[in-house]
């Protein structure tokens, strides 16, 4: 796996970086969500940190938001900037190019210092932070809670795939299946709330394969998580699956394949909570469908994922349905042939 690491790295050495103020976030936006049920605001923020340490993921491109020179007065400074944009949202989530508990992006004073100024307003239910496994710490992760309280603390793992073959060769996680076992296992323990998020369709799996593997690794993770969070696979720039789809070797994922992975997601998880936040959807880019009913699905998708009533994705209806039921049957390219080629390398 060190020439695909290589290769990796080649192809995210040419990257143009985003421009921007070390001061202020990345990004910062405001979305709909559900609150103990009920309808809510969350008010949605990328730091601009140093990055992610591993930075090695096929389908990751938000290391363009990162900086090498930013410091811990900088990101404090962009804290500040949050709480000025904040207009009593019940939730605040925080995300990074890397990960929020990994030192090295932000120092555990810093970490303390961002949860302990959130946790001041006063509407604010929810905090939601991300990281890798690596750096759950249980020690520090009830550190984080006891300054949180009474408001909670929710931390998201991008496990992508429950399958360790797909984890390394598809994805190049960097961990496998077992490491997220136990940082989930730290994390309920602590106390915080737990989001998974689950890749659809990385490289080298036929859509049927991709819609098995979510299927499965939900499975898998349905007596751990309070929430999964399904991702289909966007194309972003500077990634090895851009590399690919340029060449015409990978397709994002059809919408009739999250929907797929929805309905049966839904059932698996009976009261649990499964979302879908689709970047780029309806674009050659991101998930999409023929084009003429990207929009109903998306719309439809978007209200399941605040609801959880399966009637917005069950009833619908367009003639593409039949060429991706084609495609199901007729892939022929699969994880163990991508898995024999790297082995006899």
């Amino acid at each position: 796996m060190k020439e695909l690491c290589g290769f990796i790295r080649e192809i995210r050495s040419k990257a143009r970086y985003r421009e921007k103020d070390p001061d202020l976030p990345a990004r910062l936006w405001r979305e709909d969500e559900i609150v103990d049920g009920k309808p809510a605001k969350a008010l949605v923020v990328v730091l601009t940190t140093k990055g992610c340490s591993w930075n090695l993921c096929s389908m990751c491109g938000y290391f363009r938001d990162s900086l090498k020179t930013v410091s811990h007065a900088n990101i404090l400074k962009q804290i500040e900037f949050v709480i000025s944009e904040y207009q009593g949202e019940k939730i605040i989530k925080i995300f990074t190019s890397g990960s929020f508990l990994d030192e090295k992006e932000i120092d555990f004073a810093t970490q303390k210092k961002i949860i302990e100024q959130l946790s001041g307003l006063e509407e604010l239910d929810i905090i939601s932070i991300e990281s890798r496994p690596e750096f759950v710490d249980l020690k520090k992760l009830k550190e984080l809670i006891r300054i949180v309280h009474p408001k909670r603390l929710e931390v998201s793992l991008g496990l992508e795939s429950a399958n360790d073959k797909i984890l390394r060769y598809s994805i190049n996680k960097g961990f496998k299946f077992s490491d997220y076992v136990e940082s989930a296992r730290i994390i309920k323990k602590s106390g915080a709330l737990l989001k998974t998020y689950i890749l659809l369709k990385p490289l080298f799996l036929t859509e049927r394969e991709a819609i098995g593997d979510c299927i499965e690794s939900i499975k898998k993770i349905k007596n751990t998580t309070d929430t999964v969070s399904l991702n289909p696979t966007a194309v972003h720039r500077y990634t090895l699956v851009e590399y690919l789809w340029e060449r015409g070797d990978y397709r994002p994922p059809w919408l009739w394949s999250v929907i797929e992975v929805l309905r049966e997601g839904k059932r698996i998880l009976g009261d649990r909570r499964i979302k879908c936040d689709i970047t780029g959807g309806g674009e050659k880019r991101g998930a999409h469908n023929c084009g003429r009913c990207d929009r109903k699905i998306l719309d439809a998708i978007k209200r399941f994922s605040l609801d959880q009533d399966l009637s917005h994705i069950e009833n619908i209806y367009c003639d593409c349905i039949e060429e991706w039921r084609d495609i199901l049957d007729l892939e022929t390219f699969s994880i163990g042939s991508m898995v024999r080629m790297y082995e006899s390398c």
